[in-house]
């Protein structure tokens, strides 16, 4: 039993001994496993409850029930990293295979009667006498309502169904998920000649070409819909019919044939709609925020329209002024002011308004000079030490970087992570994002297990002999995604259920990733990850003034699509279906006229596409981006209040940043920890001045 890779998870994981097959016959075994280690422990917590409860703690409840299902849901959640990284029709089978029957186990556990008593009888009897730390408490209440919305309190017809919808939602979010990656694979527009690639940059030309098995200057080039290569052709191409070709491609994805999504949509939104009814609540949008900092519909809708207001006025201008440079044609091109030349034209502009190119800004970040300058950023920042630790430990693809992380002051290693930086549209989802493979941990005996995090991007693939280099965009969402990885490895919470990103509301988990974005314009940071890719030259202070004057060229526009997406998101689940809305479109239509001055393509199908709320976890939570935006914007404005220019200020600053914001994980409220380190509650000021709206 050993020999399989599934079966007692190390440290670090064997990837490269995982397969599909070795994951089904661990997932076998583990489910009775599993399942016989929590009866024993179901019945442990009985015999004490029925003794009054008073022998009841942490290790023989709350500890005793994640060791027993433990082995199950490591393994488990390393197929669910392989599914989203190394994606095949092995893995995939796997998937679809377990889930019906592992929804069944862990409603159980969440379900479980004897376990919702013995939580209650703890949380009374240390309201009366305490006995647990700030943390535990914390935990403990969480736990209670996650059972009560686990419907721990259903019984007979409306049980059976509440679990029903469960085992059904867990199938249609995979469906959903894999509609979209392979109506994204299975779109491609093969250009033959070298005038259909005109204006495409050189990098662009080179990752096409070898996807076509053709060669960068004689084609042909192989244009998908994979965001690295989709973004930059619909911004640069000067071929208009291929854009359009593209942009609808692009917006119809998974809204047809064997991977259409229309339906499911329909049915996610009504299975949520049924089983919020259930738990007692009016809407999903009113359960899901049960658990947020938001708390209601009326306080998400407040910030939306607040934001708004401040945006609106200038996105119409923007627009305006859009619209009127392209009708001016200035390269005599010709172009209309259609969907699917919009990016074309706001690059066109954006170029002539600040005089240099995303392209020609890219020369002077080298993948390997941003990563040491990023690292370097979070020592000077958090006092700790980054170190190449490749071959230290498996990975599950030749790219992949594997790296250790150590206090600066007395050198102990604090964590690790993975870094799969390129994109690989074959097998590999699109976006960016962290998984969580380890949390700290301190095991009753006081061995502990350090944190270890896998920090997923899709940045453009490098070509041949030459080295990647990466746009600013992608920069920016390299410190994003290591921002969620620095609050996963420098926690001090050693409760698994709080270490880390575990147990903070989901609309505080964006605060560390968002955060840490505001460096990417800051000079002297961004001057550290430049050496051009030619000359060695570092990134000139006349050229970042540029990038810097352009930060917010359409900042309005781009913050009104967020909240187009996000109150999309949110009458989803809060209003729809009601007069007028007689599908989900026509919600997406509805607030597409309310936000947004760009032309509208009627054959739109976004929606079908928007996995982060139907194939992920952002349903009646899109708002988060922008919920949390306001408090990392802020969080921010501490390090220019305190000087970006005087480093013992910034390092305080820094300092305080880690030991609270970092350091405290889900163990305590996200507005107490604010206040901890702001020393007050949040305003939207910083993200307005940071955007351009207010001076």
């Amino acid at each position: 039993m050993t020999q399989n890779p599934f079966f007692e998870i190390p440290q670090f994981p064997d990837f490269a001994a995982m397969t599909p097959e070795l994951a089904d016959e661990a997932l076998t075994a583990l489910l009775p496993a599993c399942s016989a280690a929590f009866d024993k422990v179901e019945q442990d917590i009985a015999s004490r409850l029925a003794d009054g409860g008073a022998t009841l703690d942490w290790n023989n409840c709350d500890r005793a029930v994640y060791e027993a299902t433990l082995p199950l849901s490591d393994a488990w959640g390393m197929v669910g990293h392989l599914i989203s990284v190394m994606n095949s029709d092995g893995w995939r089978a796997v998937q679809e295979k377990f889930i019906p029957l592992l929804v069944p186990f862990f409603l159980r556990v969440s379900q479980s009667d004897v376990l919702y008593r013995a939580y209650r009888a703890m949380r009374d009897r240390d309201a009366a006498s305490p006995f647990l730390s700030k943390v535990q408490r914390r935990i403990l209440a969480k736990s209670i309502l996650g059972m009560e919305h686990s419907g721990v309190g259903l019984e007979g017809e409306a049980k059976a169904r509440f679990n029903a919808i469960q085992q059904e939602l867990a199938t249609l979010a995979t469906t959903f998920r894999n509609h979209l990656l392979d109506a994204t694979k299975a779109f491609s527009l093969t250009l033959e000649k070298r005038e259909e690639v005109e204006g495409l940059p050189d990098s662009l030309l080179a990752v096409t070409a070898q996807a076509a098995g053709g060669d960068k200057d004689k084609g042909p080039w192989k244009i998908t819909l994979d965001a690295a290569v989709y973004v930059p052709f619909m911004r640069y191409s000067r071929n208009a019919a291929a854009r359009e070709t593209v942009y609808r491609a692009h917006c119809t994805r998974a809204s047809s044939g064997e991977t259409d999504n229309t339906e499911i949509i329909e049915r996610i939104l009504s299975l949520r709609r049924e089983y919020a009814n259930l738990l007692g609540y009016p809407t999903y949008a009113d359960l899901n925020l049960s658990t947020k900092m938001a708390k209601t519909v009326q306080n998400v809708d407040s910030l939306t329209g607040e934001l708004a207001d401040a945006a609106r006025d200038v996105a119409k201008r923007e627009n305006e002024e859009l619209e009127a440079f392209a009708n001016a044609d200035p390269r005599g091109t010709s172009l209309p002011y259609v969907p699917w030349n919009v990016s074309f034209w706001s690059e066109c502009r954006r170029e002539a308004l600040y005089d240099y190119s995303d392209e020609e800004l890219s020369r002077y970040f080298p993948f390997e000079r941003v990563l040491e300058g990023l690292f370097a950023l979070a020592v000077r920042l958090f006092g700790i030490r980054i170190e190449a630790a490749d071959g230290e430990a498996p990975v599950w693809h030749k790219d992949v970087r594997f790296f250790r992380v150590s206090d600066g002051s007395d050198g102990r290693t604090l964590a690790y992570f993975y870094l799969d930086p390129f994109s690989r549209p074959e097998t590999k989802s699109g976006g960016a994002w962290v998984n969580p493979l380890r949390p700290l941990d301190r095991h009753p005996d006081g061995a502990v297990t350090l944190p270890v995090v896998s920090l997923v991007c899709n940045q453009t693939v490098p070509v041949g002999g030459a080295g990647p280099v990466m746009r600013l965009r992608e920069i920016e969402t390299l410190f994003h995604e290591f921002g969620h990885s620095l609050q996963h490895m420098l926690t001090v919470i050693d409760l698994p259920a709080a270490s880390g990103m575990e147990g903070i509301e989901w609309d505080a988990v964006e605060i560390a990733s968002q955060f840490m974005e505001n460096w990417c314009y800051d000079y002297p940071t961004l001057a550290s990850l430049s050496r051009h890719s030619e000359t060695g030259e570092t990134l000139p202070e006349s050229l970042f003034k540029k990038v810097l004057a352009a930060k917010n060229y359409r900042a309005a526009t781009a913050m009104m699509v967020q909240l187009e997406y996000g109150a999309t998101d949110m009458d989803l689940y809060a209003r729809y279906p009601r007069e007028g809305w007689s599908n989900a479109n026509d919600v997406k239509e509805y607030n597409f006229a309310r936000f947004s001055f760009t032309p509208q393509f009627a054959e739109d199908r976004f929606l079908c596409g928007f996995s982060h709320i139907f194939g992920g976890g952002y349903a009646a939570g899109y708002y988060s981006y922008k919920w949390s935006e306001v408090l990392s914007a802020d969080a921010f404005s501490a390090f220019e209040e305190a000087g970006l220019d005087n480093e013992s200020a910034v390092q305080a600053t820094g300092r305080r940043y880690r030991d609270t914001i970092l350091a405290m994980g889900g163990g305590t409220d996200p507005a107490e920890v604010f206040r901890l380190f702001r020393g007050r509650d949040p305003s939207i000021d910083a993200i307005l001045r940071h955007n351009g709206l207010r001076p």
